[in-house]
């Protein structure tokens, strides 16, 4: 692990996205709540949270971050039949929580596959990404539109 402890404590953010993209059925069910296992994105929503708070446990040179937010938000696009998750984690702390961010992106994703992946095993996950991080050395950083 890198040495952290002669950083300063800042307030730090990061924001994460990834998408799912599924059959327009598959999309509909997850959107009604009508998949077998139960509430999708209730399920996915707690699998991101509870995987930003482990991210030190399967990232192997993370650091353990205390984290102070952490919130994971759905934006269903039906013309696509895809839903991209967006995480926003926060910290007081030495190092960023980009890891947290995106661990979460790619657990609550994974949720969402395991939910539904008996009706439609054809769901694609991609496009994992950081949109955006604050605070710490480097300052502000943001995905630039043209880069999407």
């Amino acid at each position: 692990m890198v040495d952290v402890g002669g950083k300063p404590e800042t307030h730090r953010v990061a924001i994460a996205s990834g998408r799912i993209a599924m059959r327009p059925a598959t999309f509909r069910m997850v959107l009604e709540g009508s998949a077998e296992k139960g509430d999708v994105l209730g399920v996915a929503r707690l699998a991101a949270i509870q995987a930003a708070k482990r991210t030190a446990e399967m990232i192997p040179l993370a650091h353990p971050i205390a984290l102070t937010r952490v919130s994971a938000e759905f934006e269903p696009d039906a013309a696509a039949s895809a839903i991209t998750l967006v995480v926003t984690a926060e910290c007081r702390g030495r190092t960023g929580v980009e890891m947290e961010a995106l661990t979460a992106v790619a657990v609550g994703l994974l949720a969402i596959y395991d939910m539904v992946k008996a009706v439609d095993r054809g769901m694609t996950i991609g496009d994992i990404r950081l949109e955006e991080k604050r605070g710490g050395r480097s300052g502000l950083w943001r995905r630039r539109a043209a880069q999407r």
